[in-house]
């Protein structure tokens, strides 16, 4: 990919277009600059030997050691896109000059992009950005000696941003290692390797400036990011952010920027997670997280006070799920939970990752705070299946409507790309969709710029969201089959 943007409001703007034709105008603009992390586990490399002491030595060392295995990522994505003038299709006026009913609704056509992945292991298998290849009708892979490859997707999950791809190679592949990103520091000194801008092989050094940044991408993904001031631009997303012993302790990712290019603040997806996700993706070529029953929410500092907490660190339980895992264990709303499995959790985001990387089945310790007392309690991780079934019967409740799946007389009917999405068939008049405007007969496709694949990732979307706040879901009008973005607060 060359670039991608993320601002308050969904892109209109297709995601492997460049953002250099952008205007500047948004005062922040995070820029995915496909940087791939994190295929952690020292099991995954080969012993290349121990970083020299002199600080400008090690830098040189980490690049000639990684430069073999960083791979240069091209891709062609073929689109269906809309037509510009579709909005205005019903105004008689238009149709009266512009013949507008014998238009059509869509065009096709072809989009490059470009961006970085690190080769895994000795099989082929590479590590990149899901927004570096997703969607890629082609996918065409650069090694730093010039060989060139074409590679098939083994798997992506959009909620981390990942992906892997693979190559087949009969030559002997070099191939990173993995460290363990959560005894990375911030002060660390690190060192990035990517394509900015399609120059290949490039190396930046920097620090790491913060960790467990949230925030970045769409609100209802997993995220945990790195940050750092390493250079990194358009063009890098995908490639590994290293440190001085020359393993890989993230994905580089996204970048902060009023101008799309660097400015000092770049952030990467840490090697812990990115190596679960990676091999997840590899085994069963999808993601399977595990699931607590519970919503939960960051404590304020008015809060903390409530609960006689003297910072405001951990996760409130803001919501528990009838007959899911939280609830069999006995949590209830308003606890704050502290520490997971003897670790202490600092807000609500960490806690609930942690949890959706927990084995299925396992048992977990939690310590909560209850009525200003510690108490233990033990909890079975549930998985999504459960989740699906047990989440169902509360969408009625906070959505104040009932949906299906996408027909394919439907997808005839408007012109959609699939049957992606759902429809609404039931709705209470006093509900919260009722109240934001929808009808029976109605699409959503979209909750916070997150795409609705099946039923089953609408409740998982569904799910995350917490209580009284405000979404942006993409609908389409079944009268006239036009499509906007529409606020609802969801119960």
């Amino acid at each position: 990919m060359i670039s991608r943007a993320l601002h308050l409001n969904v892109f209109d703007q297709p995601v492997k277009k460049t953002l250099f034709q952008q205007p500047a105008k948004f005062l922040l603009t995070l820029v995915f600059v496909f940087t791939i992390a994190s295929n952690c586990s020292h099991a995954y490399g080969a012993d290349t030997g121990t970083a020299p002491a002199d600080f400008k030595a090690a830098i040189a060392w980490v690049a000639e050691k990684n430069i073999p295995a960083v791979v240069h990522i091209d891709v062609i994505e073929r689109q269906e896109v809309v037509l510009p003038f579709q909005p205005f299709e019903n105004d008689p006026f238009f149709r009266y000059f512009f013949d507008a009913p014998q238009m059509p609704r869509k065009y096709k056509r072809e989009v490059q992009g470009l961006g970085t992945g690190m080769i895994m292991d000795a099989k082929g298998h590479i590590l990149t950005n899901n927004h570096v290849v997703g969607g890629a009708s082609k996918i065409q892979v650069l090694l730093a000696n010039g060989r060139r490859y074409p590679a098939s997707l083994v798997g992506a999950d959009q909620k981390t941003d990942l992906a892997v791809i693979k190559i087949s190679a009969k030559e002997a592949l070099p191939y990173v290692t993995f460290g363990d990103s959560d005894k990375t520091k911030v002060g660390d000194w690190v060192v990035a390797i990517g394509h900015p801008r399609g120059l290949d092989q490039t190396v930046t050094q920097g620090i790491i400036s913060a960790k467990h940044r949230q925030g970045i991408m769409e609100p209802s993904s997993y995220q945990d990011f790195l940050q750092t001031d390493a250079a990194i631009n358009p063009g890098n997303s995908g490639g590994p952010l290293l440190n001085l012993q020359g393993d890989v302790i993230g994905v580089n990712a996204a970048i902060a920027s009023q101008s799309g290019g660097y400015e000092g603040i770049g952030f990467a997806i840490p090697s812990n997670m990115a190596l679960y996700v990676a091999q997840a993706l590899m085994a069963r070529g999808r993601v399977e997280r595990g699931w607590l029953g519970i919503s939960a929410q960051d404590l304020s500092p008015e809060l903390a006070k409530s609960f006689n907490m003297d910072i405001a660190k951990g996760a409130l339980i803001a919501d528990v799920a009838k007959d899911g895992p939280a609830d069999k264990a006995g949590l209830k709303r308003g606890d704050v939970v502290i520490a997971y499995k003897g670790i202490e959790m600092p807000d609500s985001r960490t806690f609930l990752n942690r949890a959706a990387a927990s084995p299925i089945g396992e048992k977990v310790q939690l310590t909560i705070l209850r009525d200003g007392a510690k108490k233990e309690v033990t909890i079975t991780i549930g998985s999504m299946q459960q989740a699906t079934r047990a989440l169902a019967a509360s969408l009625k409740d906070r959505l104040g409507a009932e949906v299906r799946a996408v027909s394919a007389r439907e997808v005839k009917k408007y012109g959609l790309d699939s049957s992606v999405g759902v429809v609404v068939v039931w709705i209470d008049p006093r509900g919260p969709l009722a109240a934001a405007g929808f009808e029976v007969g109605d699409m959503i496709f979209e909750i916070n710029g997150q795409a609705i694949e099946n039923m089953e990732s609408f409740i998982s979307l569904v799910s995350t969201l917490p209580p009284q706040q405000p979404v942006s879901l993409l609908a389409l009008d079944h009268r006239t089959g036009n499509g906007g973005y529409v606020k609802v607060m969801i119960r």
